[in-house]
């Protein structure tokens, strides 16, 4: 006699048993590596589904890539927390779920006033085949013309409003941070007179990111 097709149903949300949370359709999560040293993987759920009897649960997952999962490996400005959002999908068991994580946006992220394990940022998708990121470009600070590292300390020139590392300008970051006022070398000659006219009234903070 012939098996019946097992019928699967999709699911809105999954209660995962060994973490005790409850996974739902959009959310971020970390699944288990492959290799137990390496990090967690980070994936998005895009749909969850169970057999007839409830058990079994399958996700389907698209896969977040880490710089140096990518083709062109981790560069400079990539951040530590930093994730690309692939073209792969995936369908893994909802017992390889080991937690429930938060992908932000960029500029989200770089408003966190502290960041946790589970906080992460995307600011680019990533084909795995070509290893074509898009957008394909994005802009460019300080004399190193390098994308922001939000794990980077940055200054802004108070004239231009530019902003620089301050190694890329012989600083040292303990010195950054106790500036009150920058202006960057093109604009230091013309107006070192009018800071000079200023200091006594003038009190506004260097911007720091």
């Amino acid at each position: 006699m012939a098996k019946a097709r097992s019928v699967r149903r999709n699911l809105d949300s999954h209660k995962v048993k060994s973490i005790n949370k409850t996974v739902r359709v959009g959310e971020c999560v970390l699944m288990r590596p492959a290799v137990p040293s390496k990090p967690s993987y980070v994936a998005r759920v895009e749909r969850i589904e169970s057999d007839s009897r409830g058990g079994n649960v399958k996700v389907q997952v698209r896969w977040y890539y880490r710089p140096e999962e990518s083709i062109g490996g981790r560069r400079q400005f990539h951040g530590s927390k930093e994730v690309f959002l692939s073209d792969h999908y995936d369908i893994q068991s909802a017992d390889s779920i080991e937690g429930k994580c938060v992908v932000h946006s960029f500029k989200s992220y770089t408003k966190l006033h502290a960041v946790g394990n589970e906080d992460f940022f995307c600011r680019f998708e990533y084909n795995s085949t070509t290893g074509a990121f898009d957008p394909d470009r994005v802009a460019v600070y300080c004399k190193c013309e390098m994308p922001y590292n939000p794990d980077d300390l940055m200054i802004q020139c108070e004239a231009c409003s530019e902003w620089f590392h301050p190694p890329c300008i012989d600083m040292s970051t303990e010195e950054a941070k106790k500036l009150e006022h920058f202006f960057c070398e093109d604009c230091s000659s013309e107006n070192q007179n009018k800071l000079q006219d200023h200091a006594v009234s003038r009190h506004t903070d260097t911007k720091v990111m």
